[in-house]
């Protein structure tokens, strides 16, 4: 039986907690980039009059949906290799 920390311990809460937040950010980034949107009558990236801050508001809400799938992975490899009673 390998000792657990107490961080270990709580790790999958922590990590729980993280894509909790994260996914609430995403839900405000992306009011964000509707209002932008609609502030600038445009709401096609391709067009070279989109606003910048909606791009990089894009840019933003794509990374942090990479994270989440991280942190998603992670948490599921840490529940298929919890330690077994010898």
């Amino acid at each position: 039986m390998h000792p657990t920390s107490r961080f270990e311990a709580t790790m999958p809460t922590q990590l729980h907690a993280l894509i909790s937040d994260l996914r609430w950010r995403l839900q405000m980034i992306d009011a964000d980039i509707l209002e932008e949107e609609r502030k600038a009558g445009i709401s096609d990236p391709q067009n070279l009059a989109y606003p910048m801050l909606a791009q990089n508001l894009r840019a933003r809400r794509d990374n942090i949906r990479v994270s989440i799938a991280i942190l998603e992975s992670r948490l599921e490899k840490r529940s298929t290799e919890r330690p077994r009673a010898a």
